[in-house]
């Protein structure tokens, strides 16, 4: 029998092997811990990137997958901040405090544990830890969505720096528009501080990016690594692209949605992002086939299309600046750089919820709002994505965000730099958002703490991916393994190829549990459940689990309210 030293030393020896190249030791020969660039698009489509099969022109992320690796089985939450509030704290979301959106708590919900609608005292931040623990300098720059209280805001989660959009949505200009008529103004802040105004000619994406930079030459200066968290509005709705680049892709998208998602599909059989034998999901039942829209629908639709690809272009243009400086100053070989959505593509047209719900809005959004066609996606307009082109951004998947349908919960990721043994690769391992924070936390040389200041912290649940990353094994999960959902009622659990799912009938779905072989079936068409009856049976007890170890209060309450299941 081992000895407890033994098992000790042997432990010490796995761990410190483990981090290998990431580790900052006394060798000369090591080199100095990496600098972290974590970047998460908004709302992004799981084939938007031209490396997952998009035809926008994305050269850089482009790049990045080049030289590292692309996940083609990353899931994250359905919606923004709770995705969110995994990545940062490497907790499930109704653990951290998000378990349900704070705009759309439900009766049952509010005041529970888990449903502050704010990163709450049970979990730590990333950028707390990699402050106090590896001495890195954290800064954040974009959009926050975490808590609108000044002591949810991300000072108070230990970033040093930030410039940040602390609401769930806004205008990308300096008129800091937003939608909701009980907050006309979107909220800023900078270094902790409450800040009116933006400057002239302010961009999101141009002006973030910005930010990072200045932080980046901060760093630097005080001579620690970097923890970056830039986490840009682009492409979230309002559709919006600066005057030089919102006509680049003029005539792009006249050939239709339809079109366009099968020349999607084409490219990620070529690419191996999917099999050659994955179907698309087929068109929503409520959107029309291009040819029976009439002229003026098929240029409107085209427009939205046009606008939301150069929006997507413009943030990979300042993605390639922001690495460009990297560059310059001799820091990019020592930088991981983790790109990722935090969600599928956007299916809802915010606008037009907001006036269903509220139809009082409509005299105040008609009079702040210039959203006349030659004005779409320009300063002070407002205008969304729409269901038939996001379900193309999310090809091959059925549905989009907000929903827990694989158009809602996959999304790319691409890793590339120190401890990235792989070069233009792709990984068709199960990862998952909570991965990112144990990842992060080997790569600096630390470890996750069971107390912060004498109080308990929730346990950590993701898996470090350190491993796969370093070229040493194919996944971090077997097909044992699980991981679940819930949002607004609609739930799934993943188990390996398989997957079982409920989704309201207002969210897409029977309102009833169906069984899935997403590895057979990526559009969720074929439901199973008869024939495995057993299996599904396994997966509901599972169900059980996650509702149990993670405090869910299961509720409808959000877009898909008052629905009958």
């Amino acid at each position: 029998m081992r000895t407890a030293l033994s098992i000790l030393v042997g432990t010490v020896i796995a761990i410190t092997q483990a981090i290998g190249s990431f580790s900052c030791m006394a060798a000369e020969d090591t080199p100095p811990r990496p600098n972290i660039l974590l970047i998460v698009a908004d709302d992004l489509g799981y084939s938007d990137l031209g490396c997952f099969g998009g035809e926008i022109k994305t050269p850089n992320l482009d790049a990045l997958a080049a030289r590292g690796v692309r996940a083609t089985n990353f899931c994250v939450s359905p919606t923004c901040s709770p995705s969110r509030a995994m990545l940062l704290s490497g907790t499930d979301n109704h653990v951290a405090g998000l378990g349900n959106m704070a705009e759309w708590l439900g009766p049952t919900q509010k005041g529970m544990p888990g449903y502050e609608g704010h990163l709450n005292t049970r979990v730590v931040s990333i950028a707390k830890l990699l402050s106090s623990q590896a001495g890195y300098f954290p800064f954040m720059a974009g959009k926050w969505h975490l808590g609108e209280d000044p002591k949810s805001w991300p000072a108070a989660h230990g970033f040093a720096r930030d410039f940040t959009m602390i609401d769930g949505m806004g205008s990308h200009w300096e008129d800091m528009k937003a939608l909701s008529p009980k907050q006309p103004k979107a909220n800023y802040s900078r270094n902790g501080e409450r800040i009116d105004t933006l400057p002239p000619g302010y961009f999101s994406s141009t002006n973030f990016t910005d930010f990072a930079i200045q932080c980046v030459d901060e760093a630097r200066t005080k001579q620690q690594p970097f923890f970056a968290y830039v986490a840009y509005q682009a492409p979230h709705g309002p559709l919006a692209a600066p005057d030089d680049w919102i006509d680049r892709y003029h005539g792009m998208y006249d050939a239709g949605y339809d079109r366009v998602g099968e020349e999607r599909l084409a490219r990620q059989k070529a690419l191996g992002i999917v099999s050659q034998q994955a179907a698309r999901a087929p068109r929503p039942a409520d959107v029309p086939a291009w040819a029976d829209l009439s002229d003026q629908e098929q240029r409107e639709s085209a427009r939205r299309m046009e606008i939301y690809a150069a929006m997507v272009a413009h943030m990979d243009d300042q993605i390639g600046r922001l690495i460009s400086h990297l560059k310059a100053t001799g820091q990019y070989e020592n930088t991981l750089i983790i790109f990722m959505s935090d969600n599928g593509a956007n299916g809802e047209d915010h606008a037009g919820m907001l006036l269903e719900l509220f139809p009082e809005a409509k005299p105040r959004f008609e009079k702040i709002f210039d959203n006349r066609f030659e004005n779409w996606g320009r300063i002070g307009s407002f205008i969304d994505y729409s269901k038939a082109w996001g379900q193309v951004s999310n090809t091959p998947f059925r549905l989009y965000k907000g929903v827990v349908a694989e158009g809602g919960i996959r999304a790319p990721l691409i890793m590339s730099g120190p401890g990235v043994n792989h070069s233009g690769a792709i990984s068709d391992a199960s990862f998952h958002i909570l991965d990112i924070m144990p990842t992060l936390l080997e790569v600096a040389g630390t470890a996750y703490p069971a107390k912060v200041k004498d109080v308990d912290v929730a346990p950590i649940q993701g898996r470090s991916m350190t491993q796969v990353l370093a070229n040493r094994t194919k996944s971090v999960r077997s097909d044992a393994d699980w991981n679940g959902w819930e949002l607004f009622g609609n739930r799934a659990i993943k188990q390996g190829d398989w997957k079982l799912m409920s989704l309201l009938k207002r969210a897409g779905g029977t309102g009833d549990w169906q069984l899935f072989n997403i590895k057979n079936d990526f559009a969720e068409l074929h439901d199973l459940s008869t024939q495995h009856a057993d299996r599904r049976d396994a997966m509901l007890k599972l169900w059980d689990e996650y509702v149990k170890a993670n405090g869910v209060i299961q509720a409808d309450a959000g877009p898909f309210a008052g629905t009958d299941r």
